[in-house]
């Protein structure tokens, strides 16, 4: 599994903190257009990482800004793209099993760092559960096409 990661200047440490661990326990990760922590626009972030996973570069992919509301806003304008923004293990957790979220979003502001890891870890053991969930998914892959989803059926 391949994890993009990036992050605006008010996530740029704790995108970097994130990625070395992941490296130490053997994950497949890369900081995708890192900021270098001087001021930077977070949807530039978003598109890079989001575009890669919706592209099939990456699997899945992590954003990082102060609030993780504004990556998540810009990542979801990507076509495929399902970004979620998690405060904690259980919204992360739901994030992939019933959403199947392919891009996490994280607040560095309100989240320390052990935090963060752990939010990241519960999401990357999380799975898809399908069922209902998968038909909402096509609405929802429906509504990216300007259907309406009412329209979806099984």
């Amino acid at each position: 599994m391949k994890i993009a990661l990036s992050a605006d200047h008010r996530g740029s440490a704790a995108i970097r903190q994130l990625h070395e661990k992941l490296r130490r326990e053997g994950k497949d990760a890369a900081v995708v257009g890192e900021c270098g922590g001087s001021t930077c626009d977070y949807p530039e972030m978003a598109f890079q990482v989001a575009k890669a996973v919706a592209d099939g570069t990456y699997d899945l992919g992590v954003l990082i800004c102060g609030t993780g509301i504004g990556m998540s806003i810009a990542a979801n304008k990507v076509k495929g793209v399902r970004a979620a923004v998690a405060h904690d293990e259980i919204t992360a957790q739901l994030s992939r099993s019933h959403n199947n979220a392919n891009v996490l979003c994280l607040s560095a502001d309100l989240l320390g760092q052990r935090l963060i890891e752990k939010i990241v870890d519960v999401w990357l053991k999380s799975e898809f559960e399908g069922g209902r969930h998968a038909r909402r998914l096509r609405k929802i892959a429906a509504m990216e096409e300007g259907l309406d989803p009412a329209t979806v059926q099984e």
